[in-house]
């Protein structure tokens, strides 16, 4: 569309009637901005840098067609994760590819956490904690689950947008990511090594008593 409005083949009032939605109302607006000074070379090297932006997208089509065909035999643990809030089909894809499918060679889901260096260390002197960052790892393997985790934060309604919420006030945006990337990592060891569904707790849950939690503070007490 902008490709036509910059070789002179749609007018700038043309362009605006392809809006969609709420942009149906600035229809004045859009022509106002589709309207400008636009000489014979700006155009041309415009239309270049539309046609390098069209071949670089079809590129990428051609990549993710690539990718979905290598992942195909894995269907049914890709359907499993994207279960998980802010998991879409390249963080599953991603997460099969550096772990596979067989949790087997894990002894739990923390000691897969800690291989993908995605937990955070454990500094401790005098009962304080010095030092909370996470090690340096697979870089593919700790990124997904943080990108997921930045995702899952802005769903509704969710168990991991709930925890998101809370830790980012108290610790700050990455730190928030990175432990919801954590959970989201050991829910998907639980779910590839089981092959159960993704179980939702919902928003609420961390508002809810814990019994068990509380009557272990009591013993110690």
């Amino acid at each position: 569309m902008l490709l036509a409005l910059l070789e002179g083949t749609q007018s700038p009032a043309e362009m605006a009637q392809l809006a969609r939605g709420r942009m149906r109302r600035k229809l004045r607006e859009l022509v106002r901005a589709l309207t400008g000074r636009l000489e014979e070379h700006h155009r041309f090297v415009l239309s270049l840098q539309m046609r390098r932006l069209e071949a670089a997208e079809a590129n990428i089509a051609e990549l993710d067609k690539r990718l979905r065909e290598k992942l195909a035999p894995y269907s049914k643990q890709m359907r499993l994760l994207m279960q998980i809030p802010g998991a879409d089909w390249v963080i599953a894809g991603i997460i099969i590819a550096e772990i596979r499918v067989d949790m087997s060679v894990f002894v739990n889901s923390e000691h897969l956490a800690s291989w993908a260096t995605i937990c955070p260390g454990n500094h401790e002197s005098a009962g304080k904690r010095r030092c909370g960052k996470t090690r340096k790892g697979k870089v593919h393997l700790k990124t997904a689950p943080v990108i997921a985790g930045n995702a899952a934060g802005k769903t509704r309604g969710t168990f991991l947008a709930d925890n998101y919420r809370r830790l980012k006030v108290r610790r700050g945006v990455m730190r928030a990511a990175v432990a919801i990337g954590h959970k989201i990592l050991v829910a998907a060891c639980h779910m590839l090594a089981t092959g159960a569904a993704y179980r939702e707790l919902g928003a609420g849950y961390l508002d809810q008593p814990n019994t068990h939690r509380s009557a272990g503070n009591m013993v110690r007490r």
